[in-house]
């Protein structure tokens, strides 16, 4: 794998690519405002920056709290019924 240029802007098919994950992954990412794009002659360009926040560690450990404290909120409000 080829090191990530935070300053380099790269299109959807290859942030896909370094990402390693499917087409429609990507589009839900870029739809959902996870991983954010700008709109170029129609197609979405990313920046490298962008890419580096997806994948880093940080990012991971907030959005595994996110779903750490959901799922708790969802068992207690199971609990009580």
């Amino acid at each position: 794998m080829s090191e990530i240029n935070p300053n380099e802007v790269y299109t959807t098919n290859e942030a896909r690519d370094i990402l390693k994950v499917s087409n429609s992954t990507i589009k839900r990412l870029l739809k959902k405002g996870v991983l954010r794009a700008n709109k170029v002659g129609g197609q979405y360009r990313v920046l490298g920056k962008e890419l580096l926040r997806l994948v880093s560690p940080k990012i991971e450990r907030r959005a595994v709290g996110a779903y750490q404290r959901l799922k708790k909120k969802v068992k207690n409000k199971i609990k009580n019924w």
